[in-house]
């Protein structure tokens, strides 16, 4: 399998320009430096290493030319802006699953080409992280080699044993990428990074990399920067970095926020899987002592441990986490009479020997954490979540195969000696949990509707095959649970990584028999796959506080057996398998995601709707901006809608569920648009519940019925679409566009002044003040080819691209700041390209032969949730499964009720309209009979508003190529009509 990358998704496009767009006005340079050998070691190590000149990166911007840059890319993506320009640290957030590794890879040639930036070190802070980033390199070398022109690059995993790949990391003139463990560099006394040695040439390899100014690259920071001994930070400021782009969707310190696609948005735009918790809640079982031992610890001598126990609260008895020391008695401890004469004996804290032992009369038994005593049968419980998680993938798997999909389920376990033991010779035998699996999958396998997927095959021997176990493996082969806090345990970790990490292609292959992942913490973080489809948490997740990072393995949109992506919502479905109910499970993680990303769920912040557009004074649209979101939101509070905090009331979202919110007639912004925004932020964060999922099965009368075959017979054909510019009203328009763009400034020096306080709390600067721009003079300035420039960046002609220069009459702006005038007029065009894009497109219909079969209804499964399904008597499916809570399924009732309506369908996902903008799956089709017996046959797009300045630009540009594809397939009369609705009154308003 050869994986497939996706180079225009438009938030992967914001994110990378995100960072592009703090250093506009960059001079394309680079600094020279001399490396050195030190002919006092004569070690035959350092023959043939001469003198030769290093290349490193070079800024030549001014802080504040930096900072406005900062503030326009936070304006533009609806961050509060930074008042002052701090540190050259700057915070890009991505959801898990989003593809953060991908936009970090291209924004490094994106600099490249923009700025000629050569130098970029990429930090991570575990062994995991590493291997998937190197092999992220691996998998996408190609794909960017064909996006940048076959620009030469390197890469390579730093290895203290290989240190002349950092002397040439410093002397190469080409992109140099270095991949490193914070653990390899954040300790000078034990690291060789900082040592002298012959394989430089006699310098410290430390040195090499701060003279190049490297771009550092950090993923996760928020485990890389060490805590509050910071040895971390530490490390990265002493390579001297050009600046410091920290990338992750939990960040500790926002530093300078750029770019924000975070959890909700993630979710709400289909980004990843959606969520479903299937949930096993044990019930009745509190008739005998019960205790499982979640912790143990130590401080300054004191010895205690967190247990979890059957504890009484004014008569209701629930399990709680309790702290205990030695000598507790549980009787009292808990209230309960159940207890008596049970009491906690000694606790042992060693490193690896962690144990508890509980006293009863004539018996004694020690606890390790993870372990239990009393309620439901040892390991009752683990089989039925592992039954449960073998009978959901088995149901995937029937299904999803036939698209040549891979299903993979994923465990978590809190030991590697449930799954894996040393048996009486030392060789590995199969643990409690294998064992398990193994006899609840041959049982499961050899059910009649699962035969399909036996394949003939021997149960037992296909047991065997498709589960394994991914732990660190020490020298000797034997498994252990994963830590990576000194070298050792790094190198154990990756021994674990061959097939999971390095082969992940040959993993998702369906010749791959391995479909069952157990695990312990090594796939924590650093590791997903994009076709988990189950994650089966065996070991406690209501102490650890690790919903996130165990549903991030599982995130990414599935790929199918070419690699490619599949977008299909009914496919694109995580399932977490857990012992908390999931209304528990949503609450607890929406807990997490506020405490890991700060966001506050429900409460509108003064600066949220600065990014939303709104008209501009000379035409286009421009950020309503912070002053005019703060106007926004006092609106809101004086209405009562939110509070003095920002928090939602109940009234706000009555009027947004009633129709009746309005905006003050001064308020530029579009009311469609900050509605929807304030949906989402009146939200919750939405998790299903597997039990209430359906199999929606059509409705074969309506299906098979003339009515229906009349209006399938209408909009079923497929066409191919050319795009014919106005050549010459494109280049009119691009010389306008550029000749109304801002004033390109000439090169410019700030200052910044802060008085120092030095005092116990450490050094602050106070009363910063920063001064006007001054312009500065620059000699000697080389114009580049700016032709050649636009050329690679926009793909028009240069006899174009020199019209609209001229015609512009804008080229003294280039002479006064070639690479600001370069990226405003790139900027101009480019927009100036995609409105032409969709103006200039055309339909033809592929002929009779090319059409979505009406079968596809019976032979595509749909699913659904009874909380988002409304039942239909007209509609092809029994249920109409809605993504909208308000305008779908509104729309669907209004279907339902209307005399009018003889047949519809809400169309599935298969049913797709090529354009420009990737493809577009319509809303409705409909058939209605008016009075008169006149028949209409409609394809209904449903939107919240029916204003065009409401849309989106993406969503206005895809409605326009619908409605030219089913111009093109209506022929003479034959055809449906599209429009645009609300309601479905709107459905019988004149064309």
């Amino acid at each position: 399998m050869k994986l497939h990358f996706e180079p225009d998704l438009d938030y992967q496009r914001t994110a990378i320009e995100a960072v592009c767009a703090l250093f506009q006005g960059q001079e394309r340079c680079r600094s020279e430096f001399t490396v050195t050998r030190d002919s006092r070691l004569g070690s035959p190590a350092l023959e043939g290493l001469d003198a030769t000149l290093g290349v490193g990166n070079r800024l030549q911007l001014p802080d504040g030319e930096i900072h406005a840059n900062l503030r326009a890319v936070q304006l533009q993506n609806g961050i509060r802006q930074s008042a002052v320009l701090e540190s050259g640290d700057f915070t890009v957030e991505m959801e898990t699953g989003t593809g953060k590794t991908y936009v970090y890879l291209r924004t490094i040639f994106e600099l490249n080409r923009r700025y000629g930036f050569t130098k970029f070190v990429i930090v991570v802070p575990s062994v995991a992280i590493k291997e998937g980033v190197f092999k992220s390199l691996q998998i996408t070398e190609e794909h960017f080699r064909a996006l940048y022109a076959n620009v030469p690059f390197e890469y390579f995993v730093y290895d203290s044993a290989r240190l002349g790949q950092v002397r040439n990391f410093a002397t190469s003139p080409h992109i140099q990428v270095m991949v490193v463990t914070v653990g390899a560099i954040n300790k000078k006394e034990v690291n060789n990074l900082y040592k002298d040695s012959e394989k430089t040439g006699g310098d410290k390899p430390i040195d090499l990399i701060r003279a190049t100014s490297p771009v550092l690259i950090v993923d996760e920071p928020q485990s890389v920067d060490g805590g509050l001994k910071g040895e971390g930070r530490k490390a990265l400021a002493a390579m001297n970095p050009l600046c410091t782009l920290r990338y992750s969707a939990t960040h500790a310190e926002k530093h300078h926020m750029v770019y924000r696609l975070d959890a909700v948005d993630a979710y709400e735009r289909r980004l990843v899987k959606q969520i479903e918790v299937a949930s096993g809640m044990v019930e009745g079982d509190h008739n005998t002592p019960y205790a499982r031992i979640l912790e143990v610890g130590s401080r300054k001598g004191a010895v205690w441990a967190v247990a979890e126990l059957d504890v009484d609260q004014r008569g209701s008895v629930s399990r709680k986490p309790v702290r205990v020391e030695d000598g507790d008695d549980l009787e009292r401890v808990t209230g309960r009479a159940v207890y008596r004469d049970c009491r906690v004996g000694e606790i042992r804290a060693g490193k690896g020997r962690e144990a508890v032992e509980i006293r009863r009369p004539g018996s004694e038994r020690w606890l390790r954490p993870g372990e239990a005593m009393g309620g439901a049968a040892a390991g009752a419980v683990q089989r039925q979540m592992i039954r449960r998680t073998i009978r959901e993938h088995l149901d995937k798997e029937l299904r999803l195969r036939p698209l040549g999909i891979k299903v993979l389920s994923l465990f978590f376990i809190d030991q590697v000696a449930r799954y894996r033991e040393a048996g009486p010779d030392g060789a590995p035998v199969k643990g409690e949990y294998a064992r398990i699996f193994e006899e609840e999958f041959r049982s499961a396998i050899q059910l009649p509707e699962y035969a399909p997927l036996l394949g003939g095959e021997d149960p037992a021997a296909l047991a065997a095959a498709v589960h394994e176990g991914y732990f660190s493996v020490d020298k000797r082969g034997a498994w252990s649970d994963t830590g990576e806090s000194n070298a050792t345990d790094r190198e154990n970790a990756a021994r674990a990584y061959n097939l999971i990490m390095r082969d992940k292609e040959r993993l998702l292959s369906f010749e791959t028999p391995l479909r069952f992942i157990f695990s312990h913490s090594a796939l924590r973080e650093g590791w997903d796959n994009p076709n988990v489809f189950q994650i089966c948490a065996l070991r406690d997740m209501g102490t650890e506080r690790e919903r996130r990072q165990t549903l991030g393995r599982g995130l990414r949109l599935c790929v199918n057996q070419d690699g490619e992506r599949v977008r299909d919502r009914h496919v694109n479905i995580l399932t977490i398998i857990a012992l908390e109910s999931y209304q528990a499970f949503a609450e607890n993680l929406q807990k997490e995601i506020e405490a890991d990303t700060g966001i506050r769920f429900g409460v509108v912040e003064p600066h949220q709707f600065s990014a939303l557009p709104v008209p501009a004074p000379g035409g286009g649209s421009a950020p309503l901006g912070e002053a005019g979101s703060r106007a926004l939101w006092e609106h809101l509070r004086a209405q009562g809608w939110v509070d003095a905090e920002g928090k939602v009331q109940d009234a706000l979202r009555q009027a947004l569920r009633e129709g009746t919110f309005a905006l003050p007639g001064d308020c530029p912004a579009p009311p469609a648009l900050v509605a929807d925004l304030l949906r989402k932020t009146a939200g919750r964060l939405t998790l299903r519940n597997a039990d209430e999922r359906r199999t929606v099965r059509t409705r074969e009368a309506v299906l098979h019925g003339a009515d229906f075959r009349e209006l399938w017979e209408r909009i079923k054909h497929k066409t191919t679409y050319r795009v014919a510019f106005d050549n010459q009203g494109l280049l009119e328009a691009c010389a306008a566009a550029l000749a109304a763009a801002p004033p390109i400034p000439r090169t410019r020096l700030t200052w910044h002044r802060a008085s120092l306080a030095i005092g116990k709390g450490g050094v602050d600067a106070a009363g910063a003040s920063t001064s006007g721009p001054l312009a500065l003079a620059e000699e000697d300035v080389e114009l580049p080819d700016i032709l050649t420039e636009l050329q690679d960046r926009t793909q028009l002609t240069r006899r174009s691209l020199a019209r609209i220069l001229v015609d512009s009459g804008r080229l003294e702006d280039f002479r006064r700041n070639p690479q600001a005038f370069i990226e405003t007029a790139a900027d101009a065009i480019g927009s100036c390209k995609r409105l032409a894009l969709v103006q200039g497109i055309r339909y033809r219909k592929l002929g009779d032969q090319a059409f979505y079969a009406q079968e596809l209804f019976e032979q595509e499964e749909l699913t659904g949730y009874m909380k988002h399904m409304v039942e239909a008597r007209k509609s092809v499916h029994e249920y109409v499964v809605y993504d909208s809570a308000g305008v779908e399924r509104t729309f669907a009732k209004d279907l339902e009720r209307n005399e009018a309506v003889k047949v519809y369908a809400k169309l599935p996902s298969w049913f797709r309209v090529n354009t420009p903008l990737g493809t577009y799956n319509p809303d409705w089709a409909v058939l209605v009979e008016q009075d008169g017996g006149e028949r209409l046959y409609l394809v209904v797009e449903t939107k919240g508003s029916l204003d065009p300045g409401d849309l989106r630009p993406a969503e206005a540009a895809r409605i326009a190529c619908g409605r030219a594809h089913f111009e093109a397939i209506s022929g003479e009369g034959g055809g449906a009509r599209y429009l645009v609705a609300r309601t479905a009154g709107d459905l019988f308003q004149e064309p």
